[in-house]
């Protein structure tokens, strides 16, 4: 059964299922049973450093959503991204939320330790279970987290018309 290795950043968000993960990694220790896991992990499974995060096409962001009583809730980590470099795009329908986290400084790979932060251009497309409320929606952003929030539309909703006499 061969199915497409993640990338670290997708273990890393969470956006691997842990049965998924679990599979990939017993197959690998059954292809190469002489070599150590470890090895195997560190060789395959570590952002190399010389790739350069620009060269890269877009991480898909890992996001929270949830519905209370009257709208239509999307949490998402966005640490490190400045709020001109987010893009958050609502349709009744869909939500796209697109960034760059950019590095503040760039550094040699000979003085680096460890790089295991994400760097880079990220976006996540979301169909919305029900429609929303475009105007009403709201997009806040604390201590790293953007949250989204979006009014149902109540279709259920009634309103009675009056009627205008054109004179006749």
């Amino acid at each position: 059964m061969s199915k497409e290795k993640k990338s670290f950043f997708d273990r890393l968000t969470g956006t691997v299922n842990i049965k998924d993960e679990k599979m990939i990694l017993e197959e690998e220790e059954s292809e190469g049973a002489d070599e150590p896991v470890t090895d195997k992990l560190s060789s395959k499974h570590t952002p190399t450093a010389d790739l350069s995060w620009e060269d890269e096409q877009d991480a898909e962001l890992a996001i929270d959503m949830y519905q209370t009583a009257d709208s239509v809730i999307i949490k998402a980590f966005i640490a490190g991204v400045s709020s001109d470099d987010l893009d958050v795009n609502i349709t009744r329908e869909l939500v796209t939320i697109k960034g760059v986290r950019k590095p503040e400084k760039m550094v040699h790979d000979e003085d680096s330790f460890a790089s295991e932060l994400f760097w880079g251009s990220f976006s996540r497309t979301v169909t919305l279970p029900l429609e929303i409320d475009v105007e009403e929606a709201d997009a806040v952003q604390k201590l790293g987290l953007l949250t989204i929030t979006m009014p149902k539309l109540d279709k259920k909703r009634q309103m009675k018309l009056k009627v205008k006499s054109n004179g006749n």
